[in-house]
C-alpha cells in the first residue's frame, strides 16, 4: 500500500470538491480529490444550470468565469405561468441589479476540472473501494484503490463532497447524525432538446395537468421538464408524448407554445428534500449534496454546494494561517442557516406550482391565489426575487 500525506482530502469532484479544491489552492493549501467516477462521466453528468449571482462572483473571483462569462447567458429575470397568462418577475430590478446565469453544472464542472489540472491539481478519478478512517483523530484517513494499486491518504481534514450515496455521510454513525427528509409525490421528466430557446427567459409553469418548466443551456439547446407520475419509466414517454405535454402546459391564452426540437436526452429525477444535522464530525466536513438535496424548483442545489465549499474553505484558511479553528467549529451552523433558507424557498415553489395527488379544487385555488399575489404585489416579488437570485447574508 502507497502511503501519502496532503492536508485536505476532498472525497468527490462534483461542485462542492472542485470549488473547495481551488479555493484551497488560492490560499496555498494542498489537497487531494478522490473521484469515484472517471473524468468523462463527471463531465456528461447533466445537472442545474442556473448559477446565483454569489456563485458567479466566486467563480470570477478565483479566475474561473472566463468560460462562463463568454458562453453563459445572463438572465433579469424569470416568468411564472398560470391559467395560460405569464407573468413576468423583473430579478434585477427588485434586487439592486442582481442576476442570474444559465450556465450547465457539466459546464461547469468541465471547466473546475481543466484549471485544477492545468495547474497541477492532483484528482484521483476512478477511484475504487473508498473508505474513511480515524475521522475523529487528527489524523484521518482515506484509503481507496487507483491504477491498480492501493493508496492510503493521510491528511489533517477531509471534505466529504460525494453526493447523497457517497461513502463520506456513511462514515458518520447513525446516533451522530440526523436525517431531515421528504420526498414528493411526483417526478420530474427532463429533455435537453436541440432548438433554440422558444423564449429569452426561464418559464415556470403552473397547469391543471401538471407543472411545466421551459428552461435553455445555450442559444441552440432547450431545457424542458414536465411533472409525471413517481412510478413512471422513460419508454411511457415517447417523444411525441413529452411534446405533447409540453405544449399543452406552457401554451398561453394568446397562442404562444414551445417549439419542438430533435431530443438529445431525456431522463426522470425525483423529488426530495434532505437535510442531513450536523454537517460535520471530528475532521470529516460533509458538502453538497452529501449533507443535503433540494427538489430543482428553486433552482438551489449547486449554489449550496458552492456555498459550503466557500464556508469551508474560508475557514480552513484561517485554521492554516493562524490557528483559529473557530470557523470549523461553526461550520456546520453557519451552512445550516443558507440551506434551511434554501429548502424551504424550494418546497415553496415546489409546492406552489405543482399538482397534487390529494389536491382537490380548494388546493388549486390557492396555489392560485398565491401566484396571483406574488404577481401582483412588490413586496412579495421582491422576496421571491431575493431567494432566486442568491441571498447576499442569511
Amino acid at each position: 500500500m502507497t502511503a501519502e500525506r496532503t492536508q485536505v482530502a476532498i472525497v468527490g469532484a462534483g461542485p462542492a470538491g472542485l470549488t473547495l479544491a481551488h479555493i484551497l489552492h488560492h490560499h496555498g493549501i494542498e489537497c487531494v480529490i478522490v473521484e469515484h467516477r472517471d473524468r468523462a462521466y463527471v463531465e456528461r453528468r447533466l445537472r442545474a444550470g442556473v448559477l446565483e449571482q454569489g456563485t458567479v462572483d466566486l467563480f470570477r473571483a478565483l479566475g474561473l468565469g472566463d468560460r462562463m462569462d463568454r458562453e453563459g447567458l445572463v438572465h433579469h429575470g424569470i416568468n411564472l405561468q398560470f391559467e395560460g397568462e405569464r407573468h413576468h418577475i423583473p430579478l434585477s430590478e427588485l434586487t439592486g441589479g442582481r442576476v442570474i446565469t444559465i450556465y450547465g453544472q457539466h459546464e461547469v464542472v468541465k471547466d473546475l476540472i481543466a484549471a485544477r489540472l492545468a495547474h497541477g491539481g492532483p484528482i484521483a478519478f476512478d477511484a475504487q473501494d473508498v473508505t474513511l478512517h480515524d475521522v475523529t483523530s487528527s489524523r484521518p484517513v482515506v484509503r481507496f484503490r487507483h491504477d491498480g494499486r492501493e493508496r492510503e491518504l493521510h491528511c489533517d481534514v477531509i471534505a466529504g463532497c460525494d453526493g447523497s450515496h457517497g461513502v463520506s455521510r456513511t462514515a458518520i454513525p447513525a446516533t451522530e447524525l440526523r436525517m431531515f427528509e421528504r420526498v414528493y409525490p411526483f417526478n420530474w421528466l427532463g429533455i435537453l432538446a436541440a432548438v433554440p430557446p422558444s423564449l429569452n427567459e426561464v418559464v415556470y409553469a403552473h397547469h391543471e395537468r401538471g407543472f411545466a418548466l421551459h428552461s435553455m443551456r445555450g442559444p441552440n439547446v432547450t431545457r424542458l421538464y414536465v411533472q409525471c407520475a413517481p412510478g413512471d419509466a422513460l419508454d411511457s414517454w415517447p417523444d411525441e408524448r413529452v411534446w405533447l405535454e409540453l405544449k399543452t402546459r406552457l401554451a398561453t391564452s394568446g397562442g404562444w407554445t414551445v417549439q419542438e426540437g430533435p431530443v438529445l436526452e431525456k431522463s426522470i429525477a425525483t423529488l426530495r428534500s434532505v437535510v442531513m444535522e450536523p454537517m460535520q464530525y471530528g475532521q470529516l466536513f460533509l458538502a453538497g449534496d452529501a449533507a443535503h438535496v433540494v427538489p430543482p424548483t428553486g433552482a438551489k442545489g449547486m449554489n449550496l454546494a458552492v456555498a459550503d465549499a466557500r464556508v469551508l474553505g474560508e475557514a480552513l484558511a484561517e485554521w492554516y494561517r493562524n490557528g483559529d479553528r473557530s470557523g470549523l467549529a461553526e461550520y456546520s451552523a453557519t451552512c445550516l442557516r443558507r440551506v434551511w433558507r434554501a429548502e424551504h424557498f424550494s418546497w415553496f415553489m415546489t409546492s406552489m406550482l405543482h399538482r397534487f395527488p390529494h389536491h382537490d379544487a380548494f388546493d388549486e385555488k390557492l396555489q392560485l391565489s398565491q401566484l396571483r399575489y406574488l404577481c401582483s404585489s412588490k413586496a412579495a416579488a421582491t422576496s421571491l426575487a431575493e431567494n432566486y437570485v442568491g441571498l447576499e447574508h442569511v
